[in-house]
């Protein structure tokens, strides 16, 4: 299907006059700064970060080999997404579709710009329907979410499934990949020249262990990515995370051998929940965490509050009853928390 941007965009962000920064206006070196009003003490953070992210993004670019200027850098990945919402989606007049269940801060973000979402549910157990998924965009669906490895059920989505949906769709199609480092499948980052609707978003808050920091990014053609930086606040990221993600960025090996840690822990873990007569069932994962359906799933998720470990309680999610979400922690958590249960035998 032919895809539009222009046609895509709400008329007031089409014709939108961003903000000029001091830090647009002027790049480069220089001696003196007098424009833009800064306290000339305490250096260097006196001074407003980059809006532009350059060097960050030039690291980001040689790590992932994509172009710096279709890569977006935000405030987590909740930023990106709640600038599409706000870029191409009108309120009260446009819907989003997205999978069921799914990472939640799509629905937030859509009630948030009062966007409605229509809900398609996955197939038992969490398979993705492309044509149902198809079937449920109306002539005001401007964005399809998908999440793949999914939250909270862990699994990847079918790849041929997601195709069909960027080839099928005319608006755009968002491939959340914020797990893909712990997934044997491949990401879509490669081949993203091909699809001129698709946005991916990944994120430095798990494999590389900075959540603390809220980096996020967002993939994209040049003309998506240009629309995104036009509207965001012009220093959405602070000097600390781009001087501290570009740091951290050098541990790429260190990155490596956490996620090869994470894994074989997953699969430790996994091991041993079978061995537990209060563990229904183990689903399959492609990320960092365990979806476990348990007999009485609020009582054991208050014991071990009691004994100090917090799971997540996803008993109440549609196709996820009575369900348990854990996530890999160290080799000395994941003892913790099978020394718990233990006590529960």
């Amino acid at each position: 299907m032919k895809f539009d941007l222009n046609n895509l965009l709400r008329d007031n962000i089409r014709n939108l006059k961003p903000y000029s920064s001091a830090r647009d206006e002027f790049s480069g070196e220089a001696a003196v700064f007098l424009d833009a009003n800064e306290n000339p003490f305490n250096s260097p953070w006196n001074r407003y970060p980059d809006p532009h992210q350059r060097i960050l993004k030039t690291r980001v670019g040689e790590i992932k080999n994509v172009s710096p200027d279709k890569i977006f850098l935000g405030n987590g990945s909740d930023e990106p997404i709640d600038l599409l919402f706000r870029a191409f989606c009108e309120p009260g007049k446009d819907n989003v579709v997205s999978i069921n269940p799914t990472y939640g801060m799509y629905s937030v973000a859509a009630d948030t710009n009062n966007i409605g979402v229509n809900q398609v549910p996955l197939t038992s157990p969490f398979e993705l329907d492309a044509e149902s998924v198809l079937a449920a965009v109306t002539a005001e669906t401007k964005i399809i979410f998908l999440c793949s490895p999914n939250n909270p059920t862990g699994n990847a989505l079918d790849m041929n499934g997601m195709l069909k949906i960027i080839n099928g769709f005319g608006g755009l199609v968002v491939v959340d990949e914020a797990y893909i480092d712990f997934c044997p499948e491949k990401s879509l980052l490669p081949d993203l020249g091909k699809y001129p609707n698709l946005v991916i978003l990944q994120t430095f808050s798990k494999a590389w262990g900075m959540a603390g920091l809220r980096l996020g990014m967002a993939f994209a053609a040049e003309n998506i990515i240009g629309v995104l930086s036009r509207i965001k606040y012009p220093y959405n990221l602070s000097i600390l995370t781009q001087t501290k993600g570009l740091e951290l960025l050098a541990g790429e090996q260190l990155k490596n051998e956490w996620v090869a840690i994470i894994l074989k822990e997953r699969g430790k873990m996994i091991e041993n929940l079978k061995g537990y007569p209060f563990v229904i069932k183990i689903y399959p994962t492609d990320a960092n965490f365990v979806l476990v359906q348990m007999h009485d799933p609020r009582g054991i998720y208050n014991y071990l509050v009691e004994e100090k470990i917090i799971v997540r309680d996803r008993s109440f999610i549609a196709l996820c009853e009575g369900c348990l979400r854990i996530s890999i922690g160290s080799p000395e958590e994941n003892a913790m928390l099978m020394e718990a249960f233990d006590q529960l035998i």
